[in-house]
């Protein structure tokens, strides 16, 4: 006979209502690790999706994506006339607020030379630009469709491709423009602007500016070298790809993540406390059943069997129906949510830890209880 199954079953709606809570409770952290790994996953998309081996930036900065860079655009020429760099190609970074469709829409406008590293990959539907201007290729977050129009500056772009999950570390959907039309964007100024630098006797910056050149190598060549290589140029800094991704994840979203993650240790510890004292509950209301049981001679074994069983399929229960619902609504969430199977099973090993140390408490009370208090009154 199995004790803790029969004391479920008389019970059910306790245990249910019960579990429904936990699952809310195990719920939330699961999201807050997909969030985890969302934000993480999010920074890097934009220095993953070029698949270069070097960034080549303004000397005495770290690249665009932690602080502003800017080099002469015929810096690509040069870095790809380097004995090891297969391709070059310069990109430019900013960000922008424009309206559409009556909505305003903060997007990562990333310009970059077709046919040249620095453009996406893989498109969900569309075609890559094929004309030198006035073309984009968005993310499918930013809320456009294929033929949408959709201004930048004193210009209209219409949308040829889409792409998926392509954002910057602050979440905003990235598109795609060609470079000479993300310059004009970036380093142009309106017309009464530029008269009121000139008049000032302020020397206009030129538009043949980039933010980096980025480089694929040939195989067998190590990034580092070619990066020592552009450092000893004086006027440019280079970073290798693990350069790039250990500056973004170590100091750009440094902070949020360590927030992110100090959150989710403190609710692990509220669920800690919380199924312990449920736990407890539980077997301070059957101390008179624990000691019939006593009384008639039932081991220790079957007792302390009853109350770990009864924690475990508490924390089982309540942490599968909050998978469950995790997985139903995380797409709704505004950032990226990003829930691997191997964190649902170290959580589930948490879980199963947190429930066997929670019914210590049980397991000590169920032990100290006289075998006389069945037969009190």
């Amino acid at each position: 006979m199995n004790l803790a199954y029969r004391d479920v079953r008389h019970n059910l709606f306790r245990f249910l209502l019960t579990c429904l809570g936990l699952s809310l409770l195990m719920a939330v952290v699961l999201s807050m690790i997909g969030i985890y790994n969302g934000l993480v996953i999010d920074a890097l998309t934009i220095v993953r999706a070029p698949k270069v081996d070097v960034w080549v930036v303004e000397s005495g900065t770290q690249g665009p994506f932690a602080e502003a860079s800017r080099i002469p655009g015929d810096t690509r020429a040069s870095v790809a006339r380097l004995h090891g760099v297969a391709e070059a190609g310069s990109v430019t970074y900013q960000t922008a607020e424009v309206v559409f469709a009556g909505r305003a829409h903060r997007l990562y406008l990333v310009g970059f030379e077709p046919g040249r590293p620095g453009a996406p990959l893989a498109l969900a539907a569309g075609r890559p630009i094929g004309r030198s201007h006035h073309e984009i290729i968005a993310d499918v977050g930013a809320g456009l469709a294929l033929g949408d129009r959709i201004a930048l500056g004193r210009d209209t772009f219409e949308v040829v491709g889409l792409v998926e999950n392509q954002v910057n570390s602050g979440g905003d959907p990235a598109v795609y423009l060609p470079l000479r039309d993300a310059q004009t964007l970036q380093f142009e100024l309106a017309p009464p602007a530029a008269r009121v630098q000139i008049a000032r006797g302020a020397t206009l910056q030129s538009e043949n500016t980039v933010n980096a050149v980025v480089a694929r190598l040939d195989p067998n060549v190590a990034p580092e070298t070619i990066a020592e290589t552009i450092r000893r140029w004086k006027h440019l800094a280079a970073l290798t790809q693990a350069d790039q991704e250990h500056l973004l994840t170590s100091s750009v979203v440094d902070r949020a993540r360590r927030q992110i993650g100090l959150f989710m240790g403190i609710l692990l510890a509220v669920s800690a406390v919380v199924i312990a004292l449920i736990i407890y509950t539980m077997t301070m209301e059957k101390l008179r059943q624990i000691a019939t049981l006593k009384l008639i001679g039932a081991p220790d074994r079957t007792i302390i069997g009853l109350i770990v069983q009864q924690a475990l399929a508490l924390g089982g229960v309540g942490w599968a129906f909050g998978l469950i619902l995790v997985l139903l609504i995380k797409d709704y969430f505004p950032r990226r949510v990003v829930l691997e199977p191997i964190n649902a099973l170290a959580l589930a090993g948490i879980i199963f830890v947190v429930c066997i140390a929670a019914s210590g408490l049980g397991v000590r009370a169920a032990l100290k209880v006289d075998p006389a208090t069945a037969l009190g009154g």
